[in-house]
């Protein structure tokens, strides 16, 4: 049975990128959008990276980068984005797994027969360099391009993340659904998060 018409989501939701506070002013002001990311280890591959609902995720992102490379993230911010999911991977449903699972053979004997070998995911414990993953998802995008298929607008995943809530938990205190926007038109607009994140980022 043929699923493909839930692939298109029905509504649009909040999601929240965590930045230096000049890249979030620019893009509040429409002086510059938000660009999409494409390093090697973003683990939902290239896009403009969302934290679903999270405003407080984002903002610890964002505080996290700025103490690792303050010279990047010099005052973390949060922006918040209305998002049209549009044509979603969404690894959710478990047609959109499968559909990178049946990517992983192909892409594998890619690497395999050009001499390299397929990259791995690195990292303690939530394996948060995510190289073998990204490469799955792009190559299944490019298998879909090949086949003349509907390109996917934006990639989406809950992510467990973090350390356990209680002892013998099954929930993770930095859990969060993350969003990768591929096509920046599903970014309806932007604004500024309301200060219940407890935060003086957005102060002037």
């Amino acid at each position: 049975m043929a699923w493909g018409r839930y692939k298109t989501q029905p509504a649009w939701v909040l999601g929240f990128h965590g930045c230096d506070r000049q890249i979030g002013m620019d893009a509040l002001t429409n002086r510059n959008p938000l660009k999409a990311s494409n390093n090697h280890h973003d683990w939902l591959g290239n896009g403009i990276y969302f934290w679903e609902g999270s405003p407080r995720r984002a903002l610890e992102w964002a505080q996290a980068e700025h103490r690792r490379k303050p010279a990047k993230v010099p005052v973390p911010f949060v922006v918040g984005a209305i998002i049209d999911l549009g044509m979603c991977l969404n690894l959710t449903d478990r047609q959109a797994c499968e559909e990178i699972t049946a990517a992983f053979e192909p892409c594998r004997k890619l690497y395999e027969a050009q001499g390299v070998p397929l990259p791995e995911n690195k990292g303690p414990r939530d394996k948060l360099f995510r190289y073998r993953d990204r490469a799955v998802i792009e190559f299944m995008h490019n298998m879909r391009a090949q086949a003349e298929l509907p390109d996917y607008h934006t990639v989406r995943s809950p992510f467990l993340e973090g350390a356990l809530l209680y002892d013998g938990a099954g929930f993770h205190d930095q859990t969060h659904i993350q969003i990768a926007v591929r096509d920046p038109a599903c970014i309806k607009g932007y604004f500024m998060p309301l200060d219940d994140i407890d935060s003086e980022a957005h102060a002037a």
